[in-house]
């Protein structure tokens, strides 16, 4: 039949009172009055959502009028035919998580599963999200929200602004796999324009060093100072050489074992002979594994951020990070004429793009390659100097 409005005031329910009573209408497929035992009466809709029969309460009669509930089952149809299921969207909304419970879910699930960095998204999260959006649900979020965020932090941390958002784009990735969200729901990240970024290309010079070095003398603690000089020699990672044990420490081979990197597969650092000498003079505490035990029994250093914010204090580079102590080695072996890819292989880098920074400094020594190799030629050639190159030139 076709519902009309005196149809549904007249209509009464009629069953056995556990028997579901609707009224279906002819204008709209699926679209129809429910009337129950106590009189109530709401307008539904049925249909099938990957190849499964959903049933969807729009509105109770009153709420909508007859010709509204018609125009909002016509616009849940069409939801359909664009692949959402709307009674499964309600159903989700209902029991929707808040963003607090999310992010629990993402640092349990994936970040500490799969990302060596994951203290450093538990530290965005409960610093810069939690606070803010941790009681709100999941969908309430929006990218007005996140542009406002990320423009607050970028006043004065760009970088971080940056990372904020990229994390934020990771969660909701996950919760859309997860099905925290409803299929196609937007990424409240989308189109929110990042920061310019620079890569950094600090780190120490050759004038800079003897006062490092009086620097790194003057600290009291012997691990602080063998650390300074490990980072300096070998390049590793800050993490990567704290968590270093002496059982992959090989002086015989001069190599170090890096089991657990950045980049997920193990990497062999090859030993200097200062980095072998000072490795062998570091004093090693019975009990503890580590290469540079901190003060409590069996631990690792991990304060290592102040002792080094002293010597930069006193070595009068305070713009230098300990990072950067890792790109002084890229830098200085890229002065010395080494390809770009043996200081890729020697830093542990996954894509070329990373060592790329020190392209410049290779600039001259391609050009002296280039200078010898043009000097070749010509004593290959037979001829004396450039000027016998082309003697034909018309005046």
């Amino acid at each position: 039949m076709r519902l009309t409005n005196k149809i549904i005031d007249c209509a009464i329910y009629q069953g056995d009172g556990n028997r579901r009573h609707v009224l279906w209408d002819d204008v709209i497929p699926g679209f129809g009055l429910r009337i129950y035992p106590s009189g109530k009466k709401s307008f539904v809709l049925s249909y099938r959502a990957r190849r499964r029969k959903r049933w969807l309460t729009i509105a109770p009669y009153g709420v909508l009028t007859l010709k509204q509930a018609r125009e909002r089952a016509k616009a849940l149809l069409a939801s359909v035919l664009d692949g959402q299921d709307p009674a499964q969207n309600r159903r989700l909304e209902s029991e929707e998580n808040t963003f607090s419970e999310l992010c629990d879910s993402y640092l349990e699930r994936h970040a500490k599963v799969h990302k060596k960095t994951w203290q450093d998204d538990e530290r965005r999260i409960n610093k810069r999200l939690r606070p803010r959006w941790g009681t709100q649900r999941v969908t309430a979020i929006y990218q007005t929200d996140v542009s406002l965020l990320h423009h607050e932090i970028g006043k004065q941390y760009p970088y971080e602004a940056n990372r904020t958002v990229e994390l934020l784009k990771s969660i909701y990735a996950k919760a859309m796999a997860w099905g925290y969200l409803p299929r196609l729901h937007d990424n409240p990240t989308a189109g929110i324009t990042l920061f310019k970024e620079e890569k950094r290309d600090r780190w120490l010079t050759g004038d800079e060093m003897p006062r490092v070095a009086e620097a790194i003398a003057a600290e009291a603690n012997v691990y602080v100072q063998a650390a300074i000089w490990l980072y300096l020699f070998t390049g590793v990672r800050k993490s990567e050489l704290l968590n270093a044990q002496w059982a992959d420490v090989d002086l015989d081979r001069g190599e170090l074992r890096l089991p657990d990197t950045k980049s997920g597969r193990t990497h062999y650092v090859s030993l200097s002979l200062p980095a072998i000498e000072l490795l062998s003079r570091v004093p090693r505490i019975a009990g503890n594994p580590y290469v540079l035990p901190g003060h409590k029994a069996a631990q690792h250093l991990v304060n290592i951020d102040k002792p080094w914010q002293r010597i930069r204090k006193r070595a009068g580079c305070g713009d230098v990070r300990l990072h950067d102590l890792r790109r002084t080695v890229g830098s200085w072996l890229a002065q010395s004429g080494n390809s770009l890819h043996l200081i890729g292989r020697i830093l542990n880098h996954q894509q070329s793009s990373t060592t790329e920074v020190y392209a410049r400094f290779a600039q001259n020594h391609l050009r002296e390659a280039l200078d010898q190799h043009g000097q070749k030629i010509l004593e290959k050639a037979g001829k004396s100097d450039f000027s016998d190159l082309l003697p034909h030139i018309p005046e």
